[in-house]
């Protein structure tokens, strides 16, 4: 079964979070990423999924998560959807908290560039 990456359905969604990014997908994306080396996409859609960011070489998605991420509900919805990027299409998929990239960013920087380079390696 061929299972299409990409869903034109989502664009209009996908560029309105572009608009409204939060302030922290904001430091992450014009302190870091924008920048980074390879390229990363803010607001992919992915299949039935808008991911944070996205970077096709390293087939790595990087999430920045508030609050509603941390409920019983959003925990398991993360969990059914990072299974599914994971598992059909070898993405690999890793989470910061809000506070991370608000006290951490170095640290948030180092751990995202660390992951690239292991994946394209």
């Amino acid at each position: 079964i061929l299972i299409r990456m990409y869903n034109k359905n989502l664009i209009p969604k996908a560029q309105d979070l572009r608009k409204n990014m939060t302030p922290q997908e904001k430091k992450l994306w014009y302190g870091y990423l924008s920048k980074y080396p390879l390229r990363f996409r803010r607001q992919k859609p992915i299949t039935k999924y808008i991911v944070d960011f996205y970077c096709a070489k390293a087939k790595l998605v990087v999430e920045v998560d508030g609050n509603q991420h941390y409920t019983k509900e959003g925990l398991a919805y993360d969990e059914k959807r990072t299974t599914f990027l994971e598992n059909v299409f070898k993405l690999k998929v890793i989470r910061f908290k809000n506070e991370e990239v608000d006290n951490n960013f170095q640290q948030v920087c180092n751990t995202i560039d660390k992951v690239v380079k292991e994946r394209i390696n």
